[in-house]
This record gives C-alpha cells, structure tokens and sequence, in this order.
C-alpha cells in the first residue's frame, strides 16, 4: 500500500454506486428518504447497508430517516474492508474532508484525534479508505440531512474481539457527554438463491438485535458450516456490526429493531439466483411505543380474516396498512382457541416482515400448520378465539434469576434443538422458575435440565398480548 497524506479524499464509487451527477443524486437521495416513515425512539446507532443505490438505497433510507428532524455534534461512521487483503487494525482518518458529487465533507479532527489516542489497533492508515465503499456509499445521505455534516470515518480490519472492545469502549468513553449517532456500515448474506438469503438473513438480524455477540458468531458458523450453494459470508461488515452492538450496550441503547429488510432480488432488475441482503437496524436508549388500540383492533381483523379465507381456500385479503407502527417489522405470534381450549399456536421469533403481513402470515399457520393439531375446519370459524403476542428482540439470561414469571417468555438453543414458550404460558399453568425452564426444555425436545449444558444458550423475551 502507497503511503498517502490525509487531505481530500475523492470519490472511488460515483457513477457507479450511486449517480455521479450533483442533481440526480440529490434527487434521487431525497425520493428515498421521503418514501421511508419515521418512528419517535432517537437512534443512538445505526446499522445500514453499503450496495448501489438501486439495491440497497430503499433500505438504507430507512435508517438515515430516523434521524431527520434531529441534531448530532458527533457522526462517526463505521466501514468494512473490501479491497485491503492485508489490512487488519483500525484505521481513522483523521484530516482535511472526504468529497462526494455534493460537496466536501470536513472530518470531526478532535474527535479523530482523541480515538486515535486510544492507541493500537486503532491508528490513521488512509491509503486503505481510498478505493473502498463501505463508508463512502453512506455519506450522500448524511449530507442531505445535516448540511453542516463533520464526520470521523473508521475502516475495521479484522473483526477480532480486541479490535471491536478497543473501539468500542474508546466511542463510548467519547461520546459520553455528547449528541451522537454511529453508523455501522454492512451487507448482509451474499451470493445465496432468494430463499436460502431471506432464512440466513432473518437469523443474523435476529442474532444482532439479540445485542449478544456470541449468538451472532454462532449462527454465522452454524450457517456457513451448511454449505449453501452460493453462500460466501452472512455480512460483509461483521467488525462494524458488532462494534456497534458493543458500543450500544455500553451506552445503555439496549432497545434494537429491525426497520426494513430486502435483497436485491426485490427490485426489478434483481437476480432470484444470485442476491444480497440487506437491512437497516436501529439501537436506542428507548423502546418503540406499545401498539394504539386501533393498531391492536386492526391486527386482530387481519388475523381473523387471514384465518376465515384461508380455511375456505379463499386468497389471503390484500392489505392496506396506513399506519407507520403495522409497517415496522416484528416478530409475533398468533394463538387460536376454542371453548378455552388451544387450537392452534404460530409464530415467529425473528421479524421478516412488517407486523401486519407477520400477523396475516402466522394466523394461517395457526389454523392450518400446528402439526399439534388438525387444519382449522369452516364449522369452526364461528366459534375461535384470537390471541396475538408481539414479541421484543430476544436477550440472553445470565442468571436464571433474572427471568420474571409473567414477564419474560423463554427461548432455549442447545445441541441443535430450540424451543420457545411465550410469557402467558407458565401464568396460566401455574408454573415458577424452576417449571418453567423444565417445561422449555421439554418443548425443545431435550432433556429437562438441558438450560443447564455448558452449550445451551437461553434467552429471554417480553411480548404484548392482545385478543
């Protein structure tokens, strides 16, 4: 690598992943970011991806919308290496500006400055930036929203543990006494058919917003070690992605969702055979208000409907979805009973999908796919019972005295079992603590001390229910 002076940085991507034209890309920035809703929990970091524009800027919108209307004094923005076979520290550019087709941006140099101090891995090595994309793809963006836009840009090697914790633990130190935002820029899955990319995708979403780096690296080693026609890595950024999981946690952003996801078979001129993925997550300090009561009242008419077409062979209703928090993905359930008496119980526990295409999804499977019961027959419509249990991202359990009947549902991962009961079940049978792993375990097909292997991964969740 040449040694270079770190003064303006050129644009390595224009024209290629997003328009090198001034107007066109200020037109096409802003359409993208006014198609994208807004939700009220301010962003402390951020998760996006780094494609053209054409694949991925949908979905990148969606993140940079949540922070419109709002003031940072601190950007920092995290990259991956594509190009660098041999880079593998931290490396921070700390002088002069970074220019796109919009203008220049002018680097944050004291805070560059005070990250550097940090010392080893962290260190300026600016040749690296210069024909990467990871961090460049994301500034048209940014300067649309913030025309005074300072930034510190930090390219990750290695994702090693040393390098994520130093990082890490030197932006919270930092950021601390001021208004910040962090962006980590990643990819997701790359190079699967669309259906092998939407079951790995939903697995490493599930894993990041879980805010436990172990379960991230699990479910990356369970997955490659399948072998997967086409598969090359579930993300590209793995060392942006969990040094912002780290630095949220950290500062106590512990509340994550999923704003959007996609691959790039999901616009017109996308290959099914041949896709990456793509999301855009958000970490905050608060969580996603409760669902309005007409947001419940409309879910529980989706579910029904969903059910009553679907047990007549009638084509699922198309929805029509107006309100912002039915758009957001989530992962629910959808529980059927007759006479008080289960029927049917679906769900999912990683967010796909908007909440109201989740609900329409997993109703139909309530009442024709539990292999616990038979298909949901038309005699029985009239006299079914709905009740759907939106689910928070899971969390793992250190102690088991954390878990709080009434509160928490349990999800169990070991020896290639899993399991899940939702946080009514041990209120309604009667269940304590102790009961209540027992019967997971069970679920899961293990035996019931099974939470206790060395290997086993237990986690928590809440849920609002509803019927």
């Amino acid at each position: 690598m040449a040694r270079v002076r770190m003064e303006i940085r050129e644009p390595a991507v224009a024209g290629a992943f997003y328009p090198a034209d001034p107007e066109a890309l200020r037109e096409m920035v802003d359409r993208l970011l006014e198609e994208a809703p807004r939700y009220d929990p301010e962003p402390a970091a951020l998760i996006v991806p780094h494609a053209g524009y054409i694949y991925s800027g949908h979905v990148a919108a969606w993140g940079f919308k949540q922070l419109i209307g709002r003031s940072y004094d601190a950007v920092v923005v995290l990259g991956t290496n594509h190009v660098e076979p041999f880079f593998r520290e931290i490396s921070v550019w700390a002088r002069g500006a970074w220019r796109t087709p919009l203008g220049e941006v002018p680097i944050d140099e004291e805070l560059a400055d005070a990250l550097l101090s940090a010392g080893p891995p962290l260190r300026a090595i600016p040749e690296v930036h210069l024909e990467e994309h990871s961090i460049e793809v994301e500034i048209p963006f940014l300067q649309r929203l913030f025309p005074d836009l300072r930034f510190v840009p930090v390219m990750i090697g290695e994702p090693s543990l040393e390098n994520i914790e130093a990082l890490a633990a030197a932006l919270a130190r930092l950021l601390a006494s001021r208004r910040a935002v962090v962006i980590a820029s990643s990819d997701l899955s790359h190079y699967p058919r669309d259906e092998h990319a939407r079951q790995v995708d939903l697995s490493t979403v599930g894993a990041i917003l879980s805010l436990d780096p172990e379960l991230v690296r699990h479910t990356i080693a369970e997955w490659m070690a399948r072998r997967i026609p086409g598969l090359a890595t579930l993300m590209c950024g793995e060392g942006p992605v969990l040094t912002a999981m780290a630095y949220a946690k950290r500062i106590g952003a512990t509340h994550a969702a999923l704003l959007k996801y996609a691959n790039s078979s999901d616009v017109p001129y996308g290959r099914k055979d041949h896709v990456v993925g793509y999301a855009a997550i958000r970490f905050a300090r608060e969580p996603d208000p409760p669902l309005g009561e007409e947001d419940r009242r409309t879910l529980l008419q989706i579910a029904r409907e969903a059910v009553e077409h679907a047990v007549r062979g009638k084509p699922l209703p198309e929805l029509r979805v107006s309100s912002s928090a039915l758009e957001l993905p989530r992962a629910c359930f959808v529980t059927l009973t007759k006479g008080g008496r289960l029927r049917g119980c679906r769900g999912e526990i990683w967010p796909r999908s908007g909440l109201a295409y989740a609900v329409q999804r997993v109703a139909v499977l309530s009442a024709l796919d539990d292999p616990r019961f038979p298909p949901v027959t038309a005699e029985e419509l009239p006299h079914l019972e709905y009740e759907i249990s939106v689910l928070s991202p899971l969390r793992p359990v250190e102690r088991p005295e954390e878990i709080e009947i009434g509160r928490d549902g349990l999800f169990i991962l070991a020896a290639g079992h899993s399991g899940l009961l939702l946080p009514q079940v041990p209120v309604e049978q009667g269940w304590d603590r102790g009961a209540f792993l027992r019967a997971l375990c069970l679920k899961a097909g293990l035996p019931e001390d099974a939470w206790q292997w060395p290997d086993a991964r237990l986690f928590r969740f809440e849920a609002e229910v509803f019927g």
